[in-house]
């Protein structure tokens, strides 16, 4: 069985109180069109700006579109980052802030990925963008395997744990770690916590909106495809693997069961289960006390695995 933790809420003023009550102000989701909640999401890199302690440079090529993060002091290690957002929404401008908080408190680079997204570029684009930036890291950029880490949140954490599968079979050396953040690992989404019946207390989950984005990524595919559902799919040979996941999220099931597939596969597995946090509560760190807290486990456990693998 995987190790489990429950860690112990901060005690601050920068508690999840203050933070639901931002987001009961948000307007449904189901009331936005596809381009006004990709714009809402883009929003976040005026709401959280990164400091002058972290240099940007924008990498588009035809091989591969992100951004580097290379926060002062950081060194030769690197977080490939897979962003969240149903395959559907989100970009390295929505999370570069979440991404140079963890490259900052692991001191390591981040490459945020620019993957395309459904409906436009439906599945496998993700998946198949995913392995075409591994492999430029290092082929192009001449970064050792064992010295990246890749992590990701929410679609983004189960296209860390498909795209590790999708390494393994092509024969690739794999990474040093991988860690999924509110992983989203069920496409059908019929675990018992995305039941839309089921009461919930985080508001960024909306069901009808998840199983939309769902179909728009796999179109007339079986939900179950195990290079998108990754709880369908062989996970031996996988690197050590964090997942954190919030006890009141629709997706903690997603989490828990990878946890229980992945460790039963023989893959030495973590799992985190944080009391009364939102979905990817990391997000919002710079004003949330536990979104700190949990990139700092985050940092340290890509640091250990990066020193057990260089042994």
């Amino acid at each position: 069985m995987p190790t489990e933790a429950a860690p112990h809420p901060a005690e601050s003023g920068r508690t999840i109180e203050r933070l639901l009550e931002r987001l009961t102000r948000l307007p449904p989701q189901t009331s936005l069109t596809l381009a006004q909640l990709r714009a809402q999401y883009e929003r976040a890199q005026h709401a959280f700006p990164l400091g002058p302690e972290v240099a940007l440079e924008i990498v588009d090529r035809p091989s591969v579109r992100g951004e580097w993060l290379r926060p002062v002091g950081a060194e030769d290690e690197v977080i490939l980052y897979l962003h969240g957002g149903g395959y559907v929404i989100g970009s390295p401008r929505s999370h570069r802030h979440l991404a140079a908080a963890i490259a900052t408190a692991g001191r390591m680079r981040a490459f945020v990925l620019d993957y395309r997204l459904a409906p436009e570029h439906p599945f496998p684009a993700a998946l198949d963008d995913a392995v075409a930036a591994y492999r430029w890291l290092i082929d192009a950029q001449g970064v050792e395997p064992r010295r990246i880490v890749i992590a990701g949140d929410s679609a983004g954490g189960g296209l860390v744990a498909t795209t590790l599968v999708a390494l393994r079979d092509a024969g690739l050396p794999l990474p040093a770690a991988g860690v999924c953040l509110s992983p989203w690992t069920d496409l059908s989404c019929s675990l018992p916590s995305c039941d839309p019946q089921r009461p919930s207390y985080d508001p960024l989950i909306d069901h009808a909106v998840l199983r939309a984005m769902a179909r728009a990524y796999l179109g007339r595919r079986s939900l179950r495809t195990p290079a998108a559902s990754p709880l369908f799919a062989d996970l031996r040979g996988l690197p050590p693997l964090l997942i954190q996941v919030a006890t009141d999220e629709a997706l903690v099931d997603d989490a828990r069961q990878l946890a229980i597939a992945a460790s039963q596969a023989g893959v030495h597995t973590t799992l985190e289960v944080w009391p009364r946090m939102v979905h990817v509560w990391h997000w919002y760190a710079p004003i949330l006390d536990e979104g700190q807290r949990a990139i700092e486990r985050i940092a340290q456990f890509a640091r250990d695995a990066l020193v057990r693998r260089a042994a």
